[in-house]
């Protein structure tokens, strides 16, 4: 992004950002932490220079390669989910896309663990963490569906696309008690579930209606 520009965003956005921040409010986020942690997150620097001035609508928007920034909401209240019953000290999230949802995360757990599959997304994503000095995540460019055993077990598990079931692969990588929060279903229909691992497996819940673009590669 254009580094004048960059800053000019830079300061007018504190006014849009608070009436997003209002907008999420009302539509049932209430976790001051959350908030804060949406509020400190400069949404502009992870859109395409040409959408900034869109950064705050509570919309979803594309970022290239045929994928999008999740709408506000959605990553609030995916992070609220995943978060609800406690802090997490690690968590996993499976497409870093532009890397939005990942510096959310950052803000509210010890380590994020996040893979992409796109390259140039990941580079792009790495660049802005550095700008943003957010040294708590930790990137790998890999199939997503795969996860990163070698780091398991995660007590958290985030995925910003959609598998048409639950990625078994995914649940053996978290704890016993752990959870996972993602979108299942094909492009004309996904819910958004959250996942318990058991000693026995795992349960889910349905919860709400969501868009995601769908996730490629191994998924299992």
């Amino acid at each position: 992004m254009n580094r004048t520009l960059h800053r000019g965003i830079g300061m007018t956005s504190q006014r849009t950002r608070e009436r997003l921040i209002q907008r999420l409010k009302d539509e049932g986020i209430r976790d001051r932490k959350e908030l804060e942690a949406v509020r400190n997150t400069p949404r502009h620097i992870f859109v395409e220079e040409a959408l900034a001035s869109r950064a705050y609508e509570d919309t979803a928007l594309p970022i290239g390669h045929g994928q999008t920034i999740s709408q506000p909401y959605i990553v609030a209240r995916m992070t609220e989910l995943l978060l609800e019953d406690g802090p997490l000290d690690t968590v996993l999230e499976i497409g870093t896309g532009s890397g939005y949802q990942t510096a959310v995360l950052s803000r509210l757990v010890n380590r994020v663990y996040s893979v992409e599959r796109i390259e140039a997304l990941q580079r792009q994503a790495r660049s802005r963490f550095q700008e943003l000095r957010l040294r708590n995540i930790r990137l790998r460019y890999s199939d997503g569906g795969m996860g990163l055993p070698e780091y398991a077990p995660f007590d958290g598990i985030l995925v910003t696309a959609a598998p048409e079931g639950i990625p078994l692969a995914l649940v053996e990588q978290l704890r016993t008690g752990g959870r996972m929060i993602l979108p299942v279903g094909t492009q004309a229909e996904q819910v958004l579930v959250r996942v318990i691992k058991t000693d026995r497996g795992y349960e889910k819940e349905i919860l709400e209606q969501v868009i995601f673009v769908p996730l490629l590669g191994g998924v299992q």
